[in-house]
């Protein structure tokens, strides 16, 4: 058994897998409502809730597994990429627990949390495949052979498709968080009402750019009525089907270079309904097989961070107690 917490950000979760990548229990605390005036994440704010929610948070998850803290094999945490004051609290609390109990401590990277969640709920072992992690702060593909073998292929030069979808949607006048905002109205929407760029989209490039379309959509807005519903979900479709094309373009672009045929996608942004479904329909065309993360597992969550954990434990790694948080941890040295 092994228990994880993740508190990179503004949802402070924790989570309990066993040694079959089973999840006994995962539970959340959400500060979406917090931070919605604000239009973003205030990190003073989250790092204070995250210290109001991480005890309870693990006294739920051991509850609800019937176990107590003395069946943990191990304790693991998120210690980057992220939020550094809002990383000390998970960190600090799972260092805190392996020292009371006398077991190992495993410091665990965040996006390594979100490649590997396509693998949980009965789709492992984690195996070769080109992995698609698009959220709000993170859009890159990797080459992944197996646990920790991990190449970079391409990354966004600019923002990442989750900030993109989120910045766009504060320009017209949406609630935080964006993302699911323009989603939703994307499907009243025409994608081919307004044509907006599509960055690094020609050639064989695998890197990914968004703020051109940012600042085309600025450009476009004093020429539109958003106050007519049908525009803005014009809009909001356009913006969508141009941020989605590229995405799903480059990912099979690099399972042709790396001659894969298992795809994995995961990250917030994978629960965009849109791209979901032009995702199953386009690795159906290109005989490809997809993995998606579950909902619950695309967004943050300590679940993801358990079963990456665990997948390192048993390959018999662990991390030294003095393994500090790293705001800008990369994923691929």
């Amino acid at each position: 058994m092994l228990l994880a917490l993740e508190s990179s950000c503004d949802e402070t979760a924790a989570a309990i897998c066993n040694a079959d990548g089973e999840l006994l229990a995962s539970a959340i605390a959400s500060q979406i409502e917090i931070h919605r005036p604000f239009g973003g994440v205030v990190p003073e704010v989250a790092s204070r809730n995250h210290i109001l929610h991480v005890k309870p948070l693990v006294e739920q998850v051991l509850a609800e597994a019937g176990l107590k803290l003395v069946d943990m094999q191990a304790f693991a945490a998120t210690t980057g990429p992220g939020l550094v004051s809002s990383l000390l609290i998970g960190t600090s609390m799972a260092k805190a627990l392996s020292v009371a109990e006398n077991k190992p401590f495993l410091a665990m990277n965040h996006m390594e949390g979100h490649l590997l969640s396509p693998f949980m709920a009965g789709n492992g072992p984690p195996r070769a495949c080109v992995a698609l992690i698009v959220s709000g702060g993170h859009t890159m593909l990797l080459h992944m052979q197996g646990v920790g073998e991990y190449r970079l292929l391409g990354k966004t030069r600019d923002d990442a498709a989750g900030e993109a979808f989120d910045k766009i949607a504060k320009m017209i006048g949406l609630p935080y968080p964006g993302g699911p905002e323009i989603d939703k109205l994307a499907a009243q929407g025409r994608p081919d009402a307004y044509s907006f760029p599509r960055s690094f989209l020609d050639g064989q490039s695998l890197e990914f750019s968004f703020s051109g379309l940012k600042t085309a959509v600025l450009y476009e807005l004093p020429k539109l009525d958003l106050t007519q519903p049908q525009v803005l979900a014009d809009v909001c479709a356009s913006v969508q089907e141009a941020i989605l094309e590229v995405l799903v373009e480059k990912l099979v672009l690099a399972t042709k270079q790396c001659g894969e045929k298992l795809v994995a996608v995961s990250g917030g942004v994978s629960c965009n309904r849109g791209l979901r479904a032009k995702l199953s329909a386009r690795c159906e065309k290109e005989g490809l097989t997809l993995l998606l993360a579950r909902p619950e597992l695309c967004t943050d969550n300590a679940g993801m961070i358990a079963y990456a954990a665990m997948q390192r434990f048993q390959l018999g790694q662990t991390s030294p107690l003095e393994a500090d948080v790293d705001p800008n941890l990369s994923l691929v040295v």
